[in-house]
């Protein structure tokens, strides 16, 4: 992956983060203000509805928000991925081991702990997965704080991290969050991915026509019981990569770049603040200490900084990998800490665990990814503020 890419990557990133926390304080503040709560119910309760001859999709705004729109950002992710894995650092397998064993271990210990509180509720074990998940931008944005202080390195390790980590929460998705399954809406899927392979068989190279197909292939997803999220990933590994068009552009290159400020400063803020709202009134510190928020909070900041920093400690004395020469322990603990911010993935993973008639719906789930993120950067940012005081601004 060039340095100039790499460089952009992580300034969009870490500006995008920002807006992300911006977008999330205005949700907690429409949610609590007199007035604007009601104006913010009506917002994600608006019906908007999409119909073709017989075809009707009708759904309040909140579930275009995260089953449409966040499927761009599954295509997003799944367009990074494939790259990485073809041609960036993922396609060298010794530079995958460090962040590949960390990211794994910073999936497994959150949702155990998450577990270890929960188990015997039925209802609640559904939430296990929620604190498994790393936030890039907003941990990006975080980092951003610190300006050249951080080590490229070090963003660079949080980003292979990070990207596993997708990867992880995309199988999760698929294999825990799957509701009853259509086997119509399923062949219909299967064969949008027949015609989405022949087209990059074909050496075709218009993004029209991958991106024509994959808006059925969205609606047979969505319609099959199997999160309608995924079917961006699918149709971003069927763009082409190395193939070139008639201006001498790589498809999927392309349009991960083209994706990129949308998806930074539109999608995820904006599902953010459709998501992050919690009304505090009634609340109290002990609603904290209830086991699915306690299991979320908790399982983000002790169990993503203890299994990742943990796993590359034991990793390099082992000699699995090295950490690069700019990178401290204690900068690696700061970066451990920042894997605990949750917050979009945890939150979309709480919108699949948690329906509505749910006793953790709403309110736990988000109380705990908000706690655990917020103690994540905080932490994070001060153990990196001091672990970079001697490095030049």
């Amino acid at each position: 992956m060039p340095i100039d890419a790499i460089r952009e990557f992580l300034k969009l990133e870490s500006a995008g983060g920002i807006v992300l926390i911006a977008a999330a304080a205005l949700a907690l503040v429409f949610s609590n203000v007199p007035g604007l709560d009601v104006v913010y119910g009506h917002f994600l309760d608006f019906p908007v509805e999409v119909r073709i001859g017989p075809l009707q999709l009708a759904k309040p705004l909140l579930l275009w928000i995260n089953d449409g729109m966040m499927a761009i950002f599954f295509l997003l992710v799944g367009l990074e991925l494939k790259r990485e894995i073809l041609e960036g650092e993922f396609s060298r397998p010794s530079q995958v081991v460090l962040p590949g064993l960390a990211a794994v271990a910073g999936i497994a210990a959150p949702g155990l702990i998450y577990a270890a509180l929960n188990w015997g509720d039925a209802v609640a074990m559904r939430g296990w997965a929620i604190p498994t998940a790393t936030d890039i931008a907003f941990a990006l944005g975080v980092l951003a704080l610190l300006g050249s202080r951080v080590p490229a390195s070090l963003k660079l390790f949080l980003l292979a991290i990070a990207i596993i980590d997708d990867l992880g929460a995309i199988i999760i998705i698929a294999v825990f969050y799957t509701a009853d399954l259509s086997m119509a809406s399923l062949a219909a899927a299967g064969a949008a991915i027949a015609v989405l392979v022949l087209l990059n068989l074909w050496g075709v190279t218009r993004i029209a026509a991958y991106m024509v197909v994959g808006t059925f292939l969205w609606i047979a997803v969505l319609k099959s019981g199997v999160h309608a999220t995924l079917a961006g990933v699918v149709l971003a590994f069927t763009i082409p990569l190395r193939a070139v068009d008639a201006e001498g552009h790589a498809p999927a290159r392309h349009l991960e770049h083209s994706l990129h400020p949308w998806v930074a400063f539109m999608i995820l803020p904006l599902f953010a603040f459709a998501n992050a709202g919690i009304p505090f009134e009634g609340l109290s510190l002990s609603a904290v200490l209830e086991p699915v928020p306690a299991g979320i909070a908790l399982g983000l900041f002790f169990g993503k900084q203890i299994a990742i920093f943990g796993t590359v400690w034991l990793a390099v004395k082992l000699r699995l990998g090295a950490l690069s020469r700019d990178i401290t322990w204690p900068m690696l603990w700061g970066m451990s800490l920042l894997c605990g911010i949750g917050f979009t993935m945890s939150l979309f993973i709480g919108s699949l665990a948690f329906t509505p008639g749910d006793p953790y719906f709403g309110i736990a789930d988000r109380l705990g990814v908000i706690t655990g993120t917020l103690a994540s950067a905080i932490a994070g940012f001060l153990v990196l503020h001091f672990a970079t005081r001697s490095r030049p601004g």
